[in-house]
């Protein structure tokens, strides 16, 4: 095996907004006469895509929605994610972050998103960090089948297609791949489609984190490419590989 792509989460990894999310959701809860709750936010969102944790908070208090009205709300929550984040400066990115990048495109290794945000959202965002144009894919809620979201495995599977499908010669397994993850729900998705996954402690503790993902570390400054040649073998890119 040869690391060859790093497919990171989006929210929660890139960017700390759970907050963010958090509250444009709890909004949407008010605006249809129902009462946001903790821990149904914590249960149905941390790591889901927005159209799964809005449909099952919804469920859970009685009221179903045709997809057409959930569209609507989506449209809705995405919109005033975009106000928010343009009125930021600088924006809530995790430390180490830009260190991690660093480090990925030195070793000139695939990065992809693999995310159930929208992909407006992740976009926007690219475009507000020098590192935007090297995000070599995206897979968002938005090119997944409706209604598929982490923990299926779906977006790491489409990922490592797409990848392939756009470099012909990468010649590239999940087990080339590292995913990272914040939450539960991500990590069992990369796990679920062979994805290593390496675990970062900004939703749960470390020791949650440790007993799921592949590796666990606590913030993304400690991230190292060193560590993980005993398991894949080398890092490094594919002999004909090029950094975008």
């Amino acid at each position: 095996m040869v690391l060859k792509a790093v497919l990171l989460d989006f929210n929660g990894v890139i960017i700390d907004d759970e907050g963010i999310h958090g509250r444009l959701i709890e909004e949407l809860l008010l605006e249809e006469n129902l009462r946001p709750n903790s821990q149904d936010l914590t249960e149905c969102c941390l790591g889901r895509s927005d159209a799964a944790c809005l449909r099952d908070l919804l469920a859970r208090q009685g009221r179903v929605i045709s997809e057409d009205y959930l569209a609507k709300l989506l449209d809705r929550k995405a919109a005033r994610y975009q106000a928010v984040l343009q009125g930021l400066d600088p924006l809530p990115l995790y430390p180490g972050l830009d260190d991690l990048i660093y480090h990925i495109r030195t070793a000139q290794l695939k990065l992809a998103i693999v995310s159930g945000a929208r992909r407006r959202e992740i976009e926007t965002v690219l475009s507000l960090v020098p590192w935007g144009d090297y995000v070599g894919l995206i897979v968002s809620a938005d090119e997944v089948a409706p209604g598929v979201s982490k923990p299926a495995p779906d977006g790491y599977r489409l990922a490592v297609e797409q990848l392939n499908q756009q470099f012909a010669d990468l010649a590239l397994s999940p087990a080339d791949c590292l995913a990272i993850e914040d939450s539960f729900a991500g990590i069992e998705a990369a796990k679920r489609a062979a994805v290593p996954v390496l675990g970062v402690a900004h939703a749960y503790p470390y020791q949650l984190i440790h007993r799921r993902a592949t590796w666990a570390i606590d913030h993304l400054y400690e991230f190292s490419l060193d560590w993980l040649t005993p398991y894949y073998g080398a890092v490094s890119p594919t002999a004909s590989g090029q950094s975008k």
